[in-house]
């Protein structure tokens, strides 16, 4: 729905527990007591119809009678009873709910209308948030909020944890108790039939008390809404995440090897890639890994060096880190030589750097000191097992010195190994700030889990550069084979029409030909020329191999003859039920060194289309290396697609194998990210094989399942795409044109420009103080927006040397519930006075009534009359707020 009145379901000044109870047996008697014995500093005002006083507590018989309407209600009775009590609770004042009944969502009411649908109408009216139901409920340590019938009371500290499961809850909460793990917030979802994962991550991504966000899912309903306040949150801090059901029962039944490839889980996976999250996979591991991402700074590489004591612990630690995906740091020769000057010659000269058993600490101190300034290494892992001649406590003494006293930002991790003589060692380690961890294995994960959360961070944080070279879709001609296979209720492409659509997006394909017979196919061949390839045609076949329905290498006339007739022999053998329309014939493509790849597209029944990569050829699902992203694409965005795949090592090139033309495969999957976005009526697409060697690509086999368009165009895509209809060209007054559009993630450098360009006068009535020169994750934010909650118009023009430049910018920022936005507005100093800034005005005003938003605000300084001057003239409010010091201007859209 929203975060309007989650503050009153996670702040209340005043709580209600209806159905609280005196037998111990009952919801309601433990969540009372659990209030209670949390110190909550509001009233706390039980609710039962036959008891005077429930836990010493002056009780109210029902809701009506209560004195005040309670911020928060917490409903501890059974399911028929929580429509009207919600409608009570909403008619008084009260503005959340948590409802921890179960079996609710199959139930219904006298009038078979399902109980649910009559709570949410009781809710509607006045806006009442419901948690619930079937939910554990919630604890908000930090003001002593314990709403719920947890078994124990959670300690105060930074993490938020969110869960879909009240089982898991209640787990996770006794084993962050043991280990001394505190929360800013605990949180079971239930059901979800309102206040959902994603209403509860936009609050809690700009909750001051939250250092991080823990999640446990199951499963998510509103794609585009979880996507964006996913992308919201992991901008401003950390988001761990378990996704349970990993592994799915049963084959899937598809008709494309894609539909086939594409799990659920691949799935989940692109979503926590794309939106910056970091997916781990135990309980145990969800707070490691917090508590590891909220200490360390960042980690620029995935070059990882290892000092230890010993070889054992050196070899276990690097088979985790080469089995996770991370490197081993390659020393250089001037790192090496510098070791050797501190080192026993008896050093193992490589990494990991074993610096023999019985190394005292100044051997440590000497090693890690020259590490520190290596370059080419992005993160030293420090081991230490017990020896009876060195001191573990006086080496760990040795490694905080030297870290303290260099002043380097470089993240070290360690890990002393062994019990009772590590213990004290660890525990100064502990207090220095310095990462420690029981197990070498668990020092690399820690490090693998920095690294992966980097990349997650840097597809939120990429400038994408301008694509190798543009292609314009003929879209229409795409559309009309996909109209007229609809207007014959076909589902499926025949593989011309297929190939077709591949070739108005300029994706090179190979001549395809259709004949509807054996003689038209021999006479087709002779006109291709010899040899030929020859495929079966049928609507009823997905893969033509299962049928032999693919010969090669056709030298002769006779040979195609041969082959038409094996073919169409074996298909009445193996698939009689099915129609045979004929054969496709085309040239033999003679591409000895290219690789078989597949590309494809399938629309997931949540998070709509997705795209898919990985390795090709008819043992495709065999091999199963592939990976999947949202569309839309962008360069950077396909080749990190293309990078998870084992596939990526091979296309480098190896032996007497040239390197793959990389640009073109990459053009190819944004190509056909644009189809899915273009014809929303592709529900399946396979290109398999698509060649790929240093030439280029061509798509030799292709399949797109299509049915009648689900909804618009971009409202069925996860994240929305580049808004290309917005874009207009205005004329300035002294005639000059230019185009107002919204911005784009490739925009930064002429952004950096403009920020150049303005004066330290522009600078501070924009930014409200002085501005040093911004970084690179500053402009980002500024670029790369999320379309469906944000929007900023640029004015652009082609510069010198032909680079576009940015005039001026207004940029409108929408609350989650978007119905307000928050607006600023800037003009290159030497564009002043040319009427941009109106005209930038009366775009977003367009926009944002367009979007049926009730209010556009911002906040200007009171001595800034220019843009004083320029709201006036659009009508806006002015009220000047003497807290902030600032003029306050409103439009009622």
């Amino acid at each position: 729905m929203s975060v309007r009145h989650l503050e009153f379901l996670f702040r209340p000044n005043s709580v209600a527990v209806v159905g609280a109870s005196n037998n111990p047996r009952k919801v309601g008697s433990v969540v009372i007591r659990s209030l209670l014995r949390g110190g909550f500093a509001g009233p706390v005002m039980p609710v039962n119809p036959s008891q005077a006083a429930v836990a010493g507590v002056l009780a109210y018989p029902d809701v009506g009678s209560l004195p005040i309407a309670p911020d928060l209600a917490v409903i501890c009775t059974p399911p028929p009873t929580v429509p009207g009590l919600v409608k009570e609770l909403s008619d008084l004042g009260t503005r959340a709910a948590v409802v921890v009944a179960a079996g609710m969502s199959g139930a219904t009411d006298d009038s078979g209308r399902p109980l649910v649908e009559t709570m949410l109408d009781a809710a509607r009216q006045h806006c009442v948030r419901i948690l619930g139901p079937n939910c554990l409920g919630l604890l908000v340590p930090g003001i002593g909020l314990n709403a719920s019938f947890a078994h124990t009371d959670a300690l105060p500290g930074r993490l938020a944890f969110v869960s879909q499961s009240g089982a898991l809850c209640a787990a996770a909460l006794d084993w962050a108790r043991s280990n001394a793990i505190g929360f800013s917030h605990f949180i079971s979802l239930g059901d979800s039939v309102d206040v959902d994962a994603g209403d509860v991550l936009d609050h809690l991504a700009i909750d001051a008390s939250t250092r991080a966000i823990l999640l446990y899912l199951e499963s998510i309903d509103q794609a585009r809404k979880f996507m964006s306040a996913a992308r919201a949150a992991a901008r401003n801090k950390p988001v761990l995440v378990i996704k349970s059901g990993r592994v799915e029962e049963g084959a899937r039944a598809a008709a494309s090897h894609t539909g086939a490839l594409a799990g659920s889980d691949d799935v989940y996976d692109a979503v926590f890639s794309r939106t910056g999250m970091l997916r781990v996979y135990e309980i145990e591991e969800l707070f490691d890994a917090a508590e590891t991402l909220t200490r360390a700074r960042r980690i620029q590489g995935d070059r990882l060096a290892i000092l230890t004591n010993g070889g054992g612990p050196g070899v276990m630690a690097t088979d985790t880190l080469v089995a996770g995906g991370g490197r081993l740091a390659e020393l250089t020769p001037e790192t090496i030589a510098q070791l050797d000057e501190v080192l026993p010659d008896t050093w193992s000269r490589a990494n990991p750097i074993d610096i023999i058993g019985d190394a005292p600490g100044e051997r440590y101190s000497a090693a890690l000191e020259i590490l520190l300034k290596a370059p080419d290494i992005d993160a030293i892992l420090i081991l230490h097992a017990p020896t009876a001649i060195a001191s573990s406590g006086r080496a760990a003494r040795s490694v905080v010195q030297t870290i303290q006293e260099s002043g380097l930002e470089r993240n070290t991790l360690t890990s002393w190994l062994g019990g009772e003589k590590a213990q004290g060692a660890r525990q100064h380690l502990r207090q220095a700030g310095v990462a420690t961890y029981d197990t070498p294995e668990g020092a690399v994960r820690a490090f693998l889990h920095m690294v992966r959360y980097r990349r997650n961070q840097d597809m939120l944080m990429e400038t994408p550069p301008s694509l190798p070279h543009e292609f314009v879709p003929r879209t229409s001609e795409a559309r009309e084979v996909i109209e007229a296979a609809l207007a014959e209720e076909r589902a499926d492409l025949t593989e011309p029409e297929a190939k077709a659509v591949l070739r108005a997006y300029g994706i090179p394909t190979v001549e395809t030909r259709v004949a509807t017979d054996v003689g038209e196919a021999v006479e087709l061949a002779r006109e291709i020329g010899f040899p030929v390839a020859m495929k079966i045609l049928s609507p009823d076949l997905s893969h033509k191999t299962d049928v032999g329905g693919v010969s090669l290498d056709l030298e002769t006339p006779a040979a195609v003859q041969e082959a038409a007739d094996a073919m169409e022999g074996r298909l009445k053998t193996l698939r009689p039920e099915a129609r045979l329309i004929g054969f496709t014939v085309q040239e033999m493509a003679r591409r000895p060194t290219a690789h078989e790849l597949i590309v494809g597209a399938l629309t997931d029944p949540v998070f709509g289309p997705v795209i898919l990569f990985g390795r090709g050829g008819i043992a495709v699902e065999v091999i199963a290396d592939r990976s999947i992203a949202f569309p839309p694409l962008n360069i950077n965005l396909a080749r990190e697609l293309v990078s998870r795949t084992r596939v990526w090592r091979l296309l480098q090139g190896y032996r007497d194998r040239p390197p793959a033309n990389l640009d073109a495969i990459l053009l190819a999957l944004i190509q056909v990210s644009q189809i899915v976005i273009d014809l929303p009526e592709v529900a399946e697409l396979d290109v398999n094989p698509l060649l790929a060697d240093q030439r280029g690509v061509l798509a030799l086999d292709a399949r797109i399942r299509v049915a009648p368009a689900p909804g618009t165009t971009t409202e069925r895509l996860a994240i929305r795409p580049y808004p290309r209809e917005l874009e207009e060209s205005v004329k300035l007054r002294d005639g000059r044109e230019v185009l107002l559009r919204p911005i784009r993630p490739e925009d930064e450098p002429a952004h950096n420009e403009l920020v150049l360009r303005l004066t330290p006068e522009d600078l501070y009535y924009r930014f409200f103080g002085a501005v040093r020169k911004m970084s690179h994750s500053e402009l980002a934010r500024f670029t790369q927006i999320d379309y469906d909650r944000e929007m900023a118009f640029i004015a652009t023009r082609e510069g010198e040397g032909g680079r576009p430049e940015t005039l001026g910018v207004v940029r409108a920022v929408a609350d989650p519930d978007k119905t307000r936005a928050e607006f600023a507005i800037l003009v290159r100093p030497d564009l002043q006075g040319q009427g941009l800034g109106s005209l930038l005005m009366e775009k977003v005003i367009r926009y944002c009534r367009q979007k049926k938003m009730e209010e556009l605000s911002g906040q200007v300084l009171p001595d800034n009359s220019k843009m004083l001057s320029l709201a006036e003239r659009f009508d806006f409010s002015k009220q000047l707020s003497t807290r902030d010091k600032v003029v306050v201007i409103r439009l009622k859209l």
